[in-house]
């Protein structure tokens, strides 16, 4: 590149601002909302949780906030073959990354295996890499509401809440966003954007089937959102996309500190919700 071009390219990409869009704001529901008979209630359920790298991520979360919060009291157990001979939150990995039909089975396995008649809550939930950017997004979210369906009828009194997927954050500091934003101007594929919107497609899919007719989680809404309600956006071709807040991760994908306390605070309300 010319030393006469990188000046006029640095002043465009100043001028058009180089970082994610966060003009929608929103506002979550905090963990005082929620009124001590709730959290006793949810105490009280036998729960399991599926999950790979960020699930491990939230579940610290939890913990983080039950050490803050004498209030909130669950048995969080890791183990893959649950007893449920007492109330219990239980988690563990299902499948293997970057094959979201393997994670689906070994979810029903667990499901029909051992926890169908036992638990009250299951869930499961992707991880970013297993929707990127060549991913048949309809074929992926196809194979899950069969096999989420299949559970169902087979369990109508076991509460399957659907999770949104997981996104990543984009560039972020002064020289990423330059070299993102120099190959927005030569057209050039932006590998974080490209997957993000998949996962966004992937996102819709299940908000559109399930959102207001059965429990839903909305865990890239948390990830998208900032403190103050701020979201996280980015737009390709005139549509506009989520991404992970920047503050929330170490390396783009994984949740930090903070990310894992705003996905678990967001993930126990949900739940205290529920019960």
């Amino acid at each position: 590149m010319s030393k006469l071009l990188l000046p006029v390219l640095i002043s465009l990409i100043i001028g058009c601002g180089g970082a994610p869009m966060t003009g929608e704001k929103i506002k979550l529901p905090s963990l005082a909302e929620v009124p001590q008979e709730a959290w006793d209630k949810l105490a009280q359920k036998r729960i399991y949780f599926g999950h790979q790298s960020v699930g491990f991520n939230i579940v610290d979360g939890i913990k983080d906030i039950m050490n803050e919060n004498n209030n909130i009291k669950l048995d969080i157990i890791e183990t893959d073959t649950p007893e449920y001979n007492r109330p219990a939150f239980v988690h563990s990995r299902v499948g293997k990354n970057k094959d979201p039909n393997s994670k689906c089975d070994a979810f029903r396995d667990i499901v029909v295996k051992i926890i169908g008649e036992k638990a009250d809550i299951a869930f499961m939930k992707f991880c970013y890499v297993d929707i990127l950017e060549e991913s048949d997004v309809q074929a992926i979210f196809n194979y899950y509401k069969k096999t989420m369906a299949e559970l169902q009828t087979r369990y109508p009194e076991l509460k399957i809440v659907h999770v949104t997927s997981p996104l990543r954050a984009l560039p972020d500091g002064f020289v990423p966003r330059i070299k993102t934003q120099i190959k927005k101007l030569i057209n050039q594929p932006i590998q974080t954007e490209e997957h993000n919107i998949k996962r966004n497609e992937f996102n819709r899919l299940l908000l559109q089937e399930y959102d207001g007719k059965q429990p839903i989680f909305d865990l890239a809404k948390a990830e998208s959102t900032h403190p103050d309600g701020r979201r996280e956006i980015f737009t390709k071709n005139g549509v506009s996309y989520y991404s992970l807040v920047s503050d929330y991760t170490h390396d783009r994908g994984h949740l930090n500190e903070k990310g894992r306390k705003m996905a678990a605070e967001q993930l126990l309300i949900y739940l205290a919700q529920m019960s």
